[in-house]
């Protein structure tokens, strides 16, 4: 699948959350007993777990499965109205409403334009019933591929060294079937009448390397919180849409200077898969 990810605007690495924001990572317990390892990786809704996530160990697959907890989108009027306009440029005001969303934590904002394709789980196009697959086989215990129990859209992939291959997907936090099929409508409406909205993401890269293997797959996900809608509708039409991408440097799973060299990566257009 050829990159389709364009960089429109950056800032600089920055302090954004909130101490009761309700989204939060589960991170690993200082406190926790010896021998007892750093606990799961998981994102989490309102003190609900929403999607365990990669494991902590670097050498387990990429994981982003949707769980009870991820259940409702997150915005508020006045910043919804903002992405519905459209964003050209990381906007400071928007990210000042976005931050109340998140953790507290250090982000690489960015504004992303991408053109999502839709992807069933198991299906030709997704990534952990084939690439996955082909890279670390299937799941020891299970026998079965990695399962993310929700459709996803994927937006690009890149091989940015000869054993290195990066993989990006958008994470809704409900299924498409749950949208509201007039909204997805009138957004197909909006966008092919030339208008731009911009969906709204928290995003880690999470980076894994079996021990067995010369080749390591990163992931970069976007966890969608607002823009369920438009994203769907933008995948209906095959068209672009953007994405202001709040990209958690403290919460991946990657060297802090790979996190901070994704706009650069996306830009340079290395060798595509």
């Amino acid at each position: 699948m050829p990159p389709t990810t364009r960089v429109l605007s950056q800032g600089e690495p920055m302090q954004l959350g909130a101490p009761d924001a309700p989204l939060s990572f589960e991170r690993p317990a200082r406190d926790r007993p010896a021998g007892e390892g750093p606990g799961l990786r998981r994102l989490r809704l309102d003190g609900k777990d929403a999607f365990d996530l990669s494991f902590w160990c670097g050498t387990c697959p990429l994981v982003f499965e949707r769980l009870e907890g991820s259940n409702r989108t997150l915005s508020s009027e006045d910043l919804q109205a903002r992405l519905n306009a459209g964003l050209s440029m990381i906007d400071n005001d928007v990210l000042g409403a976005a931050s109340l969303l998140v953790p507290d934590a250090t982000y690489l904002p960015m504004l992303l334009a991408v053109r999502p394709k839709l992807v069933m789980p198991s299906g030709k196009s997704d990534y952990f019933a084939h690439e996955q697959v082909a890279h670390r086989g299937i799941d020891s215990f299970w026998g079965l591929p990695q399962y993310p129990k929700t459709p996803y859209y994927r937006a690009g992939s890149w091989q940015p060294g000869d054993h290195d291959f990066l993989f990006e997907f958008i994470v809704p936090m409900l299924p498409p079937t749950w949208n509201d099929r007039d909204q997805v409508a009138r957004y197909e409406q909006q966008l092919r009448s030339g208008a731009k909205p911009t969906i709204l993401a928290l995003s880690i890269l999470d980076r894994t390397q079996p021990f067995d293997s010369f080749d390591a797959h990163s992931g970069l996900m976007h966890f969608v919180l607002d823009g369920h809608h438009k994203l769907e509708a933008a995948a209906r039409l095959k068209t672009e849409i953007t994405i202001l991408s709040l990209l958690s440097i403290d919460d991946s799973l990657a060297l802090r200077d790979d996190v901070q060299r994704i706009p650069e990566l996306i830009e340079s257009r290395p060798k595509r898969l």
